[in-house]
This record gives C-alpha cells, structure tokens and sequence, in this order.
C-alpha cells in the first residue's frame, strides 16, 4: 500500500505540471490566438490537482507529523511555478512514517 507521502509527491508533480501548462501554453493561446476552451479546460484540470493537492498535503502533515510552518511552506509552493518540483525533490528522501 502507498503512503500519503507517496501519493502526495505525485499529485503535487502532475499539479505542477498542469500549472506550467496552463500558464505558459493555455494562457499564451487564449491572449494571442483567441482560443478560450484551452484555458477553461487546463484551467479545470489544475483546479481538480489543485484540491487534491491541498487535501494530500493536510493529510500528509497530520501522518507525517510536519510542523506547522513546512506545512505552510509547502502550501505556497503550490503556488508559485516549479516550486512543486523542488517540493518532490525535498520530500524524496523523507520516509513515510
């Protein structure tokens, strides 16, 4: 069975990803080549990464036994382009409790 830990690290990967296509591929054809269904669509499937993100990350501190601010760091990563990666890459060596 994974742990949280585990699972946690690939939803925040595929949140990441999802994030630089949204800014850097949706956004740049919605502006320059009016196509609005991309954003809407890579906007949707980020927002659904992006709950399951945040849900894997409370459930994640509570069985890993973060403290309150690597928790908090964590969170705002999320938001920020490529944090996420450095996130998994942080949390590889971690072990699941």
């Amino acid at each position: 069975m994974k742990s949280t830990l585990s699972i946690f690290r690939k939803v925040a990967v595929a949140e990441g990803i999802s994030y630089l296509l949204l800014l850097f591929v949706a956004m740049p054809l919605k502006y320059l080549a009016h196509f609005d269904s991309a954003v809407k669509y890579t906007g949707w499937v980020h927002g659904i990464l992006f709950i399951a993100y945040v849900a894997l990350l409370i459930m994640t501190w509570q069985e890993q036994k973060w403290k309150f601010g690597k928790a908090i760091l964590i969170f705002f990563a999320s938001v920020l382009p490529f944090m996420p990666f450095v996130v998994d890459r942080k949390l590889k060596d971690e072990r699941p409790i």
